[in-house]
This record gives C-alpha cells, sequence and structure tokens, in this order.
C-alpha cells in the first residue's frame, strides 16, 4: 500500500470530487479521507472495494499492484451484456493475432 494515498488522492482529484463528497458516497467522514490520502490509515476491504467501484478500477490498482493486460470494469452491466463483450474481445484478439 505504498502509494495508496497519493492514488487516492488523483482518482480524486481527476474526478472532480472533494473529499467531503468522496467521504458521503463511501459513508465516512471527511476527516477519514484525508487520513487515506495521508497514508495515517488505511481502508477496511469493503471501503477500498467501494472505492474501487466509484472509480471504475481494481482493487489491485489502488493498492499499487501492477497486473498484466488492462481492466475492463463491467459493473451495471446484464448478464447478456457481458458475454457480448467477452465475444467482442475474443475476436478482437483473434483479428490482432493474425
Amino acid at each position: 500500500m505504498v502509494d495508496f494515498g497519493a492514488k487516492l488522492k488523483q482518482l480524486r482529484l481527476e474526478e472532480g470530487l472533494t473529499q467531503q463528497q468522496l467521504a458521503d458516497r463511501i459513508g465516512v467522514t471527511k476527516s477519514v479521507i484525508s487520513y487515506y490520502e495521508l497514508q495515517e490509515r488505511y481502508p477496511s476491504p469493503e471501503v477500498l472495494t467501494k472505492l474501487a467501484s466509484i472509480f471504475h478500477v481494481t482493487t489491485d490498482s489502488l493498492l499499487g499492484i501492477e497486473r498484466s493486460g488492462d481492466y475492463v470494469d463491467l459493473s451495471g452491466l446484464d448478464e447478456e451484456d457481458i458475454v457480448t463483450v467477452k465475444r467482442l474481445v475474443t475476436s478482437l484478439r483473434q483479428k490482432n493475432s493474425k
């Protein structure tokens, strides 16, 4: 969690959110967001999951864990849409491997 505070602040500012607005969205106080950004506290797994959902990133990304490949947020899609996205990805991989 070395870069967690800086990453959180960067994402928050990119979304145009104040600390208070972010706090309201995840059910904590503004001071808790400040503590997170200053790396004086770290979020619980539940809060970490909420933050990832708000910013459409993985929890790994928030924690500074590098992953190979890209991440696509499929939240809010129904099962049929998810199948369609997976088929499209497979088709594009096949096209690009030729």
